[in-house]
């Protein structure tokens, strides 16, 4: 099959990206607006010793590339992947808390939510072969919201886009959390036989469980904090925080001691139970149970499952499926870390997603 080289937008650190990486994509170019995340990406990246993006990484505002000005240095880098017998996607997840539920809830008129029509044009007018928009469930659950998402998926058509689209959870890719996302995928209609191949599009090629079946599970509910208890027999091990705990040797990665210090309040760690997720912050996790989604933002507290304190960076990292050699950089502030890991996509899940755009391209290129 054609190589694929990857544009990613609104990249974070790269979570997504890294995913797509290692199920065979190359990303060729990175844009991400806030620096802290982008120097984080580059630190990472480094760190796992992956090379630099051919394209480079741009801290631009999308904004800046709707400007027909600004988009010579795509077209021609379009043009040269295209010369190399290459197929271009662009990737992203325009920041999404003006869809979330738990969050702004602006919708498109809001700073963020203005993103996804902004990266949609954009989409529009460089016409790369395929584009992956992902998003919190909200923009397509919500009434208020679907009709905007109906609008950019009916923009993508009117520009020769053929479309599909999943909800998908994180916990179905083997992720140790609840976490439901959106996920768009539009190809142009020129690169298929014919528009009813997108119906061969296999969102479910990596999904190793099905989640009505995991939480339909006797998962343990809650326990006394501090108290021994056995692990229960009969659960996917591998979704348990204490297995990612384990895999990713938390206790000495160089993240492990990225977590806040409570300056006052050490009495409520101590006395909310091992499990007890029912409030909207202040969550202790269960360590043979999967977390609830692995958001940080909007006071969000996980506390750890045994120990007196919230969860560090480097078990964040291990809730969000990460491999333990991707590393965030020593000098970046707790709020950025714990920020970029909440906004990140999954990595399993990421990896999934990019085995089934590849599996689908395979498809269409042998007819």
């Amino acid at each position: 099959m054609s190589k694929i080289s990857v544009f990613s937008f609104f990249s974070g650190s790269g979570l997504l990206d890294l995913g797509f990486e290692d199920a065979g994509l190359e990303t060729v170019f990175v844009n991400e607006y806030h620096k802290p995340f982008l120097d984080a990406y580059k630190y990472a990246r480094n760190n796992i010793g992956y090379k630099e993006p051919k394209y480079g990484y741009s801290e631009s505002d999308i904004n800046n590339y709707l400007a027909k000005e600004n988009q010579k240095f795509f077209i021609d880098a379009i043009n040269k992947e295209h010369s190399l017998n290459r197929i271009i996607g662009f990737i992203g997840g325009p920041p999404c808390p003006d869809f979330s539920v738990g969050g702004k809830n602006r919708g498109r008129h809001g700073d963020n939510g203005k993103l996804s029509e902004i990266y949609i044009d954009l989409v529009c007018s460089l016409k790369p072969d395929f584009v992956l928009f992902e998003n919190v469930k909200g923009l397509w659950r919500t009434k208020r919201h679907r009709e905007f998402y109906e609008e950019i998926k009916t923009k993508l058509q009117n520009s020769g886009y053929v479309t599909t689209e999943k909800l998908v959870n994180s916990i179905e890719f083997g992720a140790p959390q609840d976490r439901d996302r959106i996920l768009l995928f539009s190809i142009r209609k020129e690169i298929l036989s014919n528009i009813n191949q997108i119906n061969s599009f296999d969102w479910d090629k990596s999904k190793i469980y099905d989640k009505k079946n995991i939480f339909s599970l006797p998962w343990p509910k809650t326990n006394k904090f501090g108290k021994k208890i056995n692990k229960p027999d009969g659960l996917p091990e591998e979704l348990m925080i204490d297995h990612w705990f384990k895999k990713n040797n938390v206790l000495n990665h160089p993240n492990a001691k990225d977590h806040f210090q409570p300056r006052s309040g050490l009495i409520r760690f101590q006395t909310i139970d091992e499990g007890d997720v029912s409030k909207k912050s202040y969550k202790r996790l269960h360590r043979y149970r999967y977390s609830p989604t692995a958001a940080y933002g909007n006071n969000e507290v996980h506390l750890h499952p045994t120990k007196e304190r919230r969860i560090s960076v480097s078990e964040a990292l291990s809730i969000q499926s990460l491999p333990k050699e991707f590393v965030l950089p020593p000098e970046m502030s707790l709020t950025n870390k714990f920020k970029t890991i909440g906004n990140g996509v999954p990595y399993l899940l990421s990896k999934g997603i990019a085995n089934s755009i590849k599996d689908f391209i395979t498809k269409v290129e042998k007819g």
